[in-house]
């Protein structure tokens, strides 16, 4: 089994809770702990519950990979003290772009990051995710991080998003990009999706086609040799 299909309490955003690597998982407080000892199973993670800027909408504060997480200067020193405990490597990046999961889009190979980031920044994300980094766009809007999701397997991204962006896109990550929708029609497919090289975790509000594109782009080869039938018959609803 390599896709779980939940929601979190009844809302569909679960990319918005939670932040994932092929190290460890970070979820909100609010994610129930049969969910999150499903999430943990699928992506072969250990799981860590805990707010950052005080809040259970991890995927929103935070960026990165396996290297290094990416955090924003209004974290709590206590949530800092926590993953200093866990032994999570982590950066703290001091920007008014405090949404850093909404306007990063980063694997191990690359990082296309919000233009509006400063040089110095820009730096300080290169070097601590140790990956070439560019700014971007996507379906021409500057939030990347919540338009597309990547692994090494694949990119998932904003059904508008443009080709030249795609190309782009693909030199810089590595991995070959396809575009769709999730949560019956929301392009802004992060939203709805936590993923590393394993598995992956999508919102069950979304439609069947949707789950399928997701998995078939952030999982090409198993999409080969299982086809659409088979994902759909491992695709495990968790309440």
């Amino acid at each position: 089994m390599h896709i779980v299909t939940t929601t979190f309490r009844g809302n569909p955003n679960i990319g918005l809770w939670g932040f994932c690597n092929n190290r460890y998982c970070l979820l909100g407080r609010d994610v129930p702990e049969a969910i999150a000892a499903k999430i943990g199973e699928v992506l072969d993670v250990k799981i860590h519950r805990t707010t950052i800027c005080g809040t259970s909408l991890i995927g929103i504060f935070c960026a990165g990979n396996d290297h290094a997480l990416l955090v924003p200067s209004i974290i709590f020193e206590s949530e800092l003290q926590k993953l200093k405990h866990w032994g999570i490597p982590y950066k703290i990046i001091d920007t008014k772009w405090t949404a850093l999961g909404n306007n990063m889009l980063c694997n191990n190979e690359g990082c296309l990051v919000n233009p509006n980031f400063s040089a110095r920044n820009k730096k300080l994300i290169r070097q601590a995710l140790q990956v070439k980094l560019k700014p971007g766009r996507i379906a021409e809007l500057p939030t990347v991080g919540s338009l597309g999701i990547a692994n090494k397997h694949g990119c998932f991204l904003h059904k508008d998003a443009k080709q030249a962006e795609i190309e782009y896109l693909e030199d810089l990550l590595g991995v070959k990009s396809e575009t769709g929708t999730i949560n019956r029609g929301s392009p802004y497919v992060k939203s709805g999706i936590l993923v590393n090289d394993r598995g992956l975790i999508v919102s069950d509000l979304s439609w069947g086609p949707e789950i399928g594109m997701a998995d078939e782009s952030l999982f090409p080869k198993r999409g080969e040799e299982h086809g659409t039938r088979a994902r759909e018959s491992i695709a495990v609803q968790v309440h």
